[in-house]
């Protein structure tokens, strides 16, 4: 075995990027305090071509160094807007007949591995505060919680890692 190099992966440009169909899925990261964090879901989300990333409430926006660190330059290719108030804009989305799934440890929460999203239909994940948690407001109003399942003696898993784990098993049960 040879490891590939960078180009021969067959990777899209950024321009090709913006007009390729997207995988439909919006990223919500409500009160994110991490900009390594931020930076580290924009690269996953670019990886799995999500349509789009919202920030809101304490998260830092592009451009900022710290988020690019980790982000790699997937703040060019990975439409993102920001949103102060997470509740009103879930509110929108579900408005839009988009589907939300705050991803949280919660009562009657759905075991990501037992969650089959339907066809043509578009789901928002929000992911919550490295500390917090998503809002309680927030999963109130969710469609689902999504909770992975753990084994070890930590009570949560890194946003970053979280996201990709759900963007990854979404991305494979759409295809």
């Amino acid at each position: 075995m040879r490891k590939l190099k960078n180009n021969e992966l067959g990777r899209i440009t950024v321009d090709a990027f913006k007009t390729v169909k997207k995988t439909p899925i919006i990223v919500v990261l409500d009160n994110i305090r991490s900009l390594n964090n931020i930076g580290s879901v924009f690269r996953t989300s670019d990886a799995f071509l999500i349509e789009k990333i919202y920030l809101c409430g304490i998260c830092a926006i592009p451009p900022n160094k710290e988020i690019h660190k980790t982000a790699l330059g997937a703040t060019a290719s990975v439409a993102w807007e920001y949103v102060k108030d997470t509740l009103t804009l879930v509110e929108k989305l579900k408005a839009e007949n988009t589907k939300v799934l705050a991803v949280e440890q919660a009562e009657n929460s759905t075991k990501l591995d037992a969650f089959y999203p339907e066809k043509n239909q578009k789901y928002a994940i929000v992911m919550g505060n490295e500390v917090k948690g998503v809002q309680q407001e927030v999963v109130n109003a969710a469609d689902f919680c999504l909770e992975i399942s753990q084994l070890g003696t930590k009570h949560s898993l890194n946003i970053s890692v979280t996201t990709g784990v759900v963007l990854w098993d979404l991305f494979q049960k759409m295809q």
